[in-house]
């Protein structure tokens, strides 16, 4: 069956109507600076498809929650649920063909990605039989399939970037039709945003957004510069469910309103300076928060394997002379003897050996394999937070790079060189030197790259090339496509070995989907 959306009206003075059908199959991609219309747009396409079609919305402000009234959207608080909870409940809304919308207001840059990448796998893993025709729009993509990392950890933006790369790319024979939204096309993952057949284009400002946006439009560069010139609510379209030529139009009017709206000017009253001040500095009581507040929301796991890396401090009974109501103090922690300074440094190695032994170990961030090591330390029952994060860093690199006590007063030395160098060098730097020492063949491109946490042996090379620019390394070529690596700060040097031995085939040239680098 067509069906034609009604979006708005063209320039000329027509009607200008989006096919359904035709959209279930191509997805859209929308693109717009702050305030050039594009909320107001998804909700002009949401509104006017809710009768015919079943909706997921992502919505990381909280602004498409007032579709629940007119329209009978459910709206999910991804707040008050873990991940495996919000994977469960895809799978029902898929499952009972129920319109939705995620609200990821209360959470913070990470817990978004983390709780938006799980809702979208659980509509993504849905049964076969349930595989009924959805709409998922996803404001602000640029926040869940950015193209470069940021300030959350590598393993967030991995399953985020996962999640939404098989939303655009995988989604349509499950059923699942995209549509995204974004501010910047400069911001968004390339590989996400080619896989739109339709486009929807609003004012931009930036040189490479308006160039990648004419790309996209099939336009020259030298129309590059209307996108400027649109008012807002204004768009460009093209795509087989829109146009087969770049098409201005203007999109209609919307049922429903965001909570937060468009600002409007409204002066300020005219309060004398000193009663003002008495408004400001008098305390009244407590009042309501006038506007939300953003909770810290972790995920069932989490929340374990933080109790358990809490240890529980005794507390002492009250004594004779105290009051029995009286505050019970901790004891005071004895002082460590060597023996036992001794015994605690052995069980650390033993449990950074077993953190280790896990073949993903090489390809976790730091933080993750900190908190692993933390749990299995207070299951031995010993004190893992007497070997801070710092500390932690430096054993593992040591341990990454094969070394041994440590005892040797050469590896001593290149420990301390290794020091002075940035922190995401240092195990590479190590790794080498423990070749180096022990004359060993030179380690490959994967092992480097292993040694840094990422599958990619593109990225070991360029490491291997960045410190060889800044003089930590030099590298000779030998017989056969061999290299030897030497280190100028300790006067060693490895032995010839093939940089590309260990290739096992399942690692990525240069930094696949799920490469950590």
């Amino acid at each position: 069956m067509k069906v034609g959306i009604d979006m708005g009206a063209t320039n000329a003075g027509g009607s200008a109507t989006l096919d359904l059908e035709e959209l279930l199959a191509t997805r859209l991609l929308v693109q717009g600076n702050s305030g050039s219309g594009k909320s107001h747009l998804l909700r002009r396409l949401i509104e006017q498809s809710a009768q015919w079609v079943q909706q997921a919305v992502i919505d990381p402000e909280g602004d498409f929650v007032t579709l629940a009234e007119r329209y009978g959207h459910v709206v999910v608080e991804a707040d008050e649920h873990s991940e495996a909870a919000l994977q469960s409940v895809a799978a029902r809304v898929r499952q009972h063909r129920v319109s939705v919308v995620l609200n990821l207001e209360g959470l913070d840059a990470e817990m978004q990605m983390r709780h938006a990448a799980a809702f979208l796998g659980g509509l993504f893993d849905a049964d076969r039989d349930f595989w009924y025709p959805m709409l998922v729009v996803v404001d602000e993509a640029q926040l869940f399939a950015p193209s470069a990392a940021g300030e959350v950890s590598d393993e967030a933006r991995k399953v985020s970037l996962g999640a939404m790369t098989n939303l655009m790319c995988r989604g349509r024979k499950r059923g699942l039709a995209g549509v995204i939204a974004t501010q910047r096309l400069a911001k968004l993952a390339k590989n996400v945003a080619a896989e739109a057949s339709n486009f929807l284009m609003g004012r931009t400002f930036l040189d490479i957004d308006m160039a990648r946006a004419a790309d996209l439009l099939g336009m020259e560069r030298r129309q590059a510069e209307m996108f400027r010139d649109l008012e807002r609510g204004h768009f460009i379209a093209l795509g087989p469910a829109l146009s087969r030529r770049p098409l201005p139009l203007r999109i209609g009017a919307v049922e429903t309103q965001g909570r937060t709206g468009s600002p409007t000017l409204m002066p300020p009253p005219a309060t004398p300076v000193e009663d003002a001040r008495d408004l400001i500095f008098t305390t009244t009581g407590p009042e309501p928060p006038r506007y939300p507040v953003r909770r810290p929301s972790t995920s069932a796991s989490a929340d374990l394997m933080a109790q358990l890396a809490r240890g529980r401090p005794a507390v002492a009974p009250p004594s004779d002379q105290e009051p029995a109501d009286a505050p019970a103090l901790p004891p005071a922690e004895p002082e460590e003897t060597p023996e036992q300074a001794a015994e605690r440094e052995a069980q650390y190695a033993q449990v950074l050996d077993e953190v280790l032994a896990d073949p993903e170990a090489p390809y976790r961030s730091l933080a993750v394999l900190y908190q692993d090591f933390l749990v299995r330390c207070r299951g031995r029952g010993v004190d893992g937070d007497k070997l801070a994060l710092p500390a932690f860093r430096r054993r593992l690199a040591t341990a990454r790079a094969g070394a041994g006590s440590g005892d040797d007063p050469a590896w001593q030395r290149a420990t301390e060189v290794a020091a002075t160098l940035a922190e995401d060098i240092q195990p590479v730097f190590l790794l080498l030197a423990r070749a180096a020492l022990d004359h060993a063949p030179c380690p490959s491109d994967a092992d480097v790259a292993r040694a840094c946490g990422s599958r990619s042996r593109g990225r070991g090379r360029r490491l291997l090339t960045y410190m060889e620019q800044r003089g930590f390394i030099t590298s000779r070529s030998g017989l056969g496509n061999t290299r030897a690596i030497g280190l100028p700060a300790l006067g060693w040097e490895t032995a010839l070995g093939d940089p590309n031995a260990d290739d096992a085939g399942d690692a990525p040239e240069d930094g696949g989907l799920f490469a950590a680098g």
